[in-house]
């Protein structure tokens, strides 16, 4: 590259990934400069560049692709997010592919696959060596969202009467060792698992020392077919660093580690709070027929919802043509309801979600959550009730108003949590649906209290 040409792009700002700024790494894409692209995205983590290719456009993302050539490795696509990945696995070369492949860890290859069209996922196959395939193949075989899909096949187990010194004697002269691992587990013969040992504790005790005598005290194992929300709560709830996956027979086939279980709270944490907010379990890279699609049915919903409340009004159409006011204060206390409620709902979802909310003590949340109601009403029964006389300059609507404010917020906090632990008791996930249901609770109960409250006093 000319020295006019490296001024050119040294001009701009310093490459910064987590700001944004791309014009650097686009500079190189328009130019067709791979060397300089190559120079830019040496130092960075796999990744950083994988969010660079989520941040692009396609066109801009193809050619990217298409530059980098062999250098593409399978960190980065293990880094991608699956419906950004499926694009650009369709944009390297075959023998491109089958290099990236290969460099990845097991259960990155089975995530990389599980997400995959047929045609593709034959030609990744096809890449692996014939273990590494039946592996692979083999894991496909178990439930989606099961610790056998999350596992991966890599570890290092020794028989449980070994000690320190012949432990660290096999590792010295093993070729065939996972890139990373932070336990060595001990065996029984029939290679069931008994426990584990850190690498910490192995390294720093002598030689002669029984690994039974240097155990971890967390040690959990777990089926094949356990639902991966299960092995993610118990890394949390138990501190896990890795765990060992047994078959049927109990016999250790494979090993899940925190990255992995803390990647499945991550997906499900987001796919509640877009859940929540009725977006579907879309991503910035959907498009615009694909978002619509997702967000179109409890958009629909909700339009039942409004309608249903509208009814409500309609009731008291009489009331509200005569004292107009009403209509002026009525948005108050539905906002204030829904937002009462939506924030009882989060508390609760985020229960339900870590397991902190359960039978044993949701009657004393629920209990908790309608004081809370009660008090927060009473304080802005007394704000709204002098807001209402100095508006409108009358006794009985800032009386009213007050009133409608003690009883919504009571029954934002009761339904707040009650609905969930509900659809949750039901087998229905509570952050798909809660959302609709408290809103449409609050705002009836909200008007009716209102506008009801004014014409048994008002009129």
């Amino acid at each position: 590259m000319s020295d006019d040409r490296k001024d050119d792009f040294l001009d701009d700002d310093a490459f910064d990934p987590e700001s944004g700024d791309l014009r650097l790494v686009m500079k190189a894409v328009d130019a067709q400069d791979a060397q300089r692209l190559f120079d830019l995205f040496a130092p960075l983590h796999p990744a950083d560049i994988a969010d660079i290719l989520e941040q692009i456009g396609p066109d801009k993302r193809r050619a990217l692709v298409l530059l980098y050539g062999a250098e593409f490795d399978g960190d980065i696509l293990s880094e991608l997010d699956e419906n950004i990945r499926d694009e650009v696995v369709g944009y390297l070369r075959p023998e491109v592919l089958a290099d990236a492949v290969r460099d990845m860890d097991s259960d990155d290859v089975v995530d990389l696959l599980e997400d995959l069209e047929e045609s593709q996922r034959g030609a990744i196959l096809d890449a692996l060596e014939a273990p590494d395939r039946d592996a692979a193949r083999e894991a496909l075989s178990y439930p989606e969202y099961s610790a056998g899909r999350l596992m991966q096949r890599e570890f290092v187990a020794v028989p449980e009467d070994w000690t320190v010194g012949q432990t660290i004697d096999m590792m010295r002269a093993s070729q065939d060792f996972p890139d990373q691992f932070y336990h060595v587990f001990l065996v029984t013969p029939q290679g069931v698992p008994t426990g584990n040992v850190t690498l910490g504790r192995l390294l720093s005790s002598n030689r002669d020392t029984a690994l039974s005598s240097i155990l971890e005290d967390s040690f959990h194992s777990f089926a094949l077919d356990e639902e991966e929300g299960n092995v993610a709560y118990a890394f949390n709830q138990y501190h896990l660093i890795s765990g060992p996956v047994v078959d049927t027979d109990g016999r250790l086939v494979g090993v899940i580690t925190i990255d992995d279980a803390m990647a499945v709270l991550d997906e499900e944490h987001e796919e509640d709070m877009l859940r929540m907010a009725g977006a579907g379990e879309g991503s910035l890279s959907d498009g615009v027929l694909e978002t619509t699609w997702q967000r179109m049915p409890w958009l629909g919903v909700n339009l039942v919802t409004a309608i249903i409340a509208s009814l409500v009004i309609a009731i008291f159409e009489a009331t509200i043509e005569t004292l107009v006011a009403l209509a002026v204060l009525m948005p108050i206390v539905a906002s204030m309801g829904g937002n009462a409620g939506t924030q009882s709902m989060a508390v609760a979802v985020r229960g339900l979600a870590t397991r902190d909310l359960t039978g044993a003590n949701v009657w004393r949340v629920i209990r908790r959550e309608t004081l809370v109601g009660l008090t927060n009403g009473f304080i802005f029964a007394l704000v709204m009730g002098a807001v209402g006389y100095v508006w409108f300059g009358s006794l009985m609507l800032a009386g009213v108003i007050a009133a409608a404010m003690v009883i919504n917020l009571v029954v934002a906090g009761l339904s707040g949590i009650g609905l969930p632990a509900l659809l949750d008791r039901l087998g229905v996930d509570p952050a798909l649906a809660s959302g609709t249901f408290v809103t449409t609770v609050t705002d009836v109960v909200g008007f009716f209290a209102f506008l009801g409250l004014a014409t048994i006093l008002m009129l």
